[in-house]
């Protein structure tokens, strides 16, 4: 097959970007994660010396950053940056109207709530505009346009894309044919990256993120937010706890690349013998989306639910979070104790957003 060339993207204040040829995927495939491939930092400095703006003030170690695709692309000092960034925007500590002259295409080829609605908020808040594609029988791409195509168009008309995906590598394919930043809200089974840095935030907020225990409870076989959230926490020293019902555990090729990165992981059968160990409980509902047939949802559907009995004995520092929607696996009395924080972590989801859409496009 003929393979396309593709760009790899600089850029610096006062600049346009400054494209440079590669090898990469063909207009009709979807690649899977590639490690390190799209993302692209200038220094906190221009090429004529000068620092990059960002709002208020630049924190110290302060970076441009382009696509934003997988956590794999990310180092730690990257994250902190953001999560540094996110609480400037939280607390009101940024100048109103700072993308006031930018426009944000938002287009969502699978269901969303939370994640469509907080970017569109959060280009609100920062003066910004926003259009949007909310499925696939919406856009030309039910005429058989690929999505190279729509991407090319597009970038065309905002000044980033957000984009969803049921295609695992879809965002990577957009960012590799985009003239515009592009950050992904999700592709398939693959890669969730601002779901991952909202839910650091919320951490966060409570307790450093270092050394501490998370268990990651529920779909991880397809869960794209559990695969980042791992990756992220991978740089802090965490040590991982997994529940899977059986057939939905963490694939191997995850398990072995956390592993590599220095982390412990443990595996246990159920959550009653990890929940006490843990500082964090990441909850995840089984996706029916994700299962080949019906048969095989049923097989593993209300296999666990976290019910305030199952709560006796933990942590007094423990924190429930859940990437929402959920399906019946947290009780809802489980949502007037101390330890449900899962709304709070999609309010969090506002100043987080704000932070990348202000990165991609100051």
């Amino acid at each position: 097959m003929r393979r396309a060339k593709v760009t790899k993207v600089i850029i610096g204040v006062g600049h346009g970007p400054r494209k440079k040829g590669i090898s990469g995927c063909g207009a009709n495939h979807y690649s899977g994660e590639k490690r390190g491939f799209v993302r692209v930092m200038a220094g906190g400095r221009s090429d004529s010396g000068a620092r990059t703006p960002a709002g208020l003030k630049t924190p110290e170690g302060s970076r441009t950053m382009y696509h934003i695709i997988s956590i794999r692309d990310f180092e730690r000092r990257d994250l902190d940056y953001l999560l540094d960034r996110a609480r400037e925007f939280d607390t009101g500590e940024y100048l109103p109207e700072m993308l006031d002259d930018k426009l944000v295409a938002l287009l969502f080829f699978e269901p969303s709530t939370r994640t469509r609605m907080s970017f569109a908020t959060a280009m609100a808040r920062l003066g910004g505009r926003s259009i949007s594609v909310d499925s696939v029988e919406a856009s030309s791409i039910v005429k058989g346009e690929t999505l190279a195509d729509t991407i090319r168009v597009v970038s065309g008309y905002a000044d980033a894309i957000v984009l969803r995906h049921p295609k695992e590598g879809a965002a990577r394919l957009a960012s590799e044919f985009a003239s515009v930043p592009v950050i992904n809200a999700g592709d398939g089974a693959g890669q969730h990256p601002s779901q991952t840095l909202l839910d650091l935030y919320t951490i966060r907020q409570s307790m450093p993120i270092d050394g501490i225990d998370v268990g990651l409870l529920g779909d991880l076989r397809y869960g794209r937010t559990a695969h980042s959230l791992a990756l992220a926490l991978s740089l802090y020293g965490v040590t991982l706890h997994t529940i899977a019902p059986g057939g939905l555990e963490m694939p191997a090729n995850i398990a072995l690349e956390l592993r590599e990165r220095g982390m412990e992981v443990i595996e246990h059968a159920d959550v009653q013998g990890a929940i006490r160990e843990l500082d964090v409980l990441y909850v995840t509902r089984i996706q029916r989306e994700r299962f080949p047939d019906s048969a095989s949802y049923y097989n593993v559907a209300s296999s666990y639910r976290i019910t305030p009995d199952l709560l006796a004995g933990v942590r007094d520092r423990l924190m429930l979070l859940h990437p929402l929607p959920r399906a019946g696996e947290i009780d809802p009395a489980v949502d007037r104790t101390p330890y449900a924080r899962y709304f709070e972590q999609a309010r969090n989801g506002v100043p987080v957003r704000m932070a990348l859409l202000h990165e991609v496009m100051k």
